[in-house]
């Protein structure tokens, strides 16, 4: 708080340096007032925070403050400086720490302040801030204190004025004084000479030339704006309001800048992107690539945005990945043609691993490969028993390949049960052939 106030006194002191007298000073004058007394906020502050005061609600209510009377007497100074000197009385049980009485007695208080307007007296409204010095007695107890504050002045009629105002009143010596705070509301009237309007002097303008541009105004078609004869007294023209006058202006019809002669900056590859911001001016491309086209790394004819193998050159019918060759598709046919496993189980047959053993080989040698498993039963049993079966196959094979060093990323594997057979369940011949793992390679 004390660095608020200290900035608040510095900022009066900067403000008067400033300001300058113009003939809107204020008239002497006597004002009465209402006020009331505060210390319990100001206490609360002292014991945490001016923010945690704020933030919990914790200031006094009206019935906790103390209220009093007091006259004062006010002076203008400069247009944006006042005097103010107040005397004020209140009956308060005053919280030192000399005193332990818990009476009301009465509090005098006198102060005398500079008011640092923000607008002069010609206006309705007079916000300020205010600062200076005071002086009280309470019982046998005499000291000073500081009063910095806010207030409002509201002028009625140049004869009578409203104020509030707020001080905050540091003791200078809080044995025998206290921090409160000061609220204020009050009238006050003039009692020296009422403050006239500076007179206004008018000119009789000569208005043959009114606006100067040697062009007398009965020949001039924009009197009021400076121009030139060509143009009959009024501007150049600028027609596409680009700043560029139409005779300096090579596109005067579309908006453009000076460094291109009124012309907008070009875009050489009309692309949507201009030179100025075009990394390839000459090539038509795109924004998020700042004017180049959408890059195409492995140069097969498939950009990057659509190419599902950039790195790899491939082929646009499979969409930028390389044709897988007839040898590979074989092989991975053959072996998911003798995958077998123990019978209702899920444990591969040795006989399994050779053709397996060939995938893995693939996958090794192709690293952008994927490969999909999909474990399939015949009806024989619960469906549900089915699916878990056919499920755990297919990560059985899954495993088998992650094993042989084959990162997990590239395999899927998944269990369909008996939901897609490719031959009938009726016959032990096309049971068999819809127990089976298919394997499917891809990029």
């Amino acid at each position: 708080m004390k660095k608020i106030i200290l900035s608040l006194i510095t900022l009066c002191i900067a403000y008067s340096g400033i300001t300058q007298s113009n003939g809107y000073v204020r008239p002497s004058a006597i004002g009465i007032s209402f006020y009331f007394n505060d210390f319990s906020t100001a206490q609360q502050i002292r014991n945490s925070s001016l923010s945690k005061v704020l933030s919990n609600k914790e200031w006094a209510k009206l019935n906790e403050m103390d209220p009093g009377i007091a006259i004062s007497y006010f002076k203008g100074l400069k247009n944006h400086i006042d005097f103010a000197a107040t005397l004020g009385g209140s009956f308060v049980n005053y919280p030192t720490q000399n005193s332990n009485s818990n009476s009301s007695e009465l509090l005098l208080e006198a102060d005398a302040s500079f008011q640092f307007k923000l607008t002069t007296e010609r206006f309705l409204l007079q916000p300020y801030f205010s600062a200076g010095v005071g002086a009280y007695k309470y019982k046998v107890y005499y000291g000073g204190f500081v009063p910095v504050g806010v207030g409002l002045k509201l002028n009625l009629f140049n004869e009578a004025a409203i104020f509030v105002n707020s001080q905050y009143r540091i003791p200078t010596n809080t044995t025998s004084g206290a921090y409160h705070f000061f609220h204020n509301l009050g009238i006050a009237g003039i009692i020296g000479k009422k403050m006239e309007e500076p007179l206004k002097t008018v000119e009789i303008p000569q208005a043959k030339d009114t606006d100067g541009d040697g062009i007398i105004d009965d020949n001039d078609k924009c009197p009021d704006v400076p121009g030139v004869e060509k143009y009959e007294g009024c501007p150049i023209p600028d027609t596409d309001n680009d700043g560029i006058n139409d005779d300096e202006d090579k596109c005067p019809t579309v908006p453009g800048i000076a460094k291109y002669e009124g012309c907008p900056i070009p875009d050489t590859d009309g692309d949507g992107v201009n030179d100025e911001e075009d990394k390839c001016p000459s090539v038509a491309g795109v924004a998020r690539y700042e004017g180049c086209p959408v890059p195409d790394f492995d140069g097969d004819g498939v950009n990057d945005e659509e190419d599902k193998c950039p790195q790899v050159a491939g082929t646009i019918a499979n969409k930028g990945c390389p044709e897988i060759e007839d040898a590979v598709i074989q092989k991975v046919n053959y072996a998911a043609q003798n995958i077998l496993f123990v019978t209702g189980k899920y444990t591969l047959q040795s006989s399994s691993n050779k053709g397996l053993d060939e995938v893995a080989k693939v996958l090794e040698q192709s690293p952008d490969l994927m490969i999909t498993i999909s474990g399939h039963t015949d009806n024989v049993g619960e469906e549900a028993m089915n699916q878990t079966l056919s499920e755990n196959r297919a990560n059985t094979v899954r495993q088998y390949f992650i094993k042989k060093g084959i990162s997990e990323n590239r395999i899927s594997a998944n269990g369909f049960g008996e939901l897609q057979p490719i031959a009938d369940n009726k016959t032990a011949a096309g049971r068999t052939k819809n127990r089976r793992v298919e394997l499917t390679i891809g990029y």
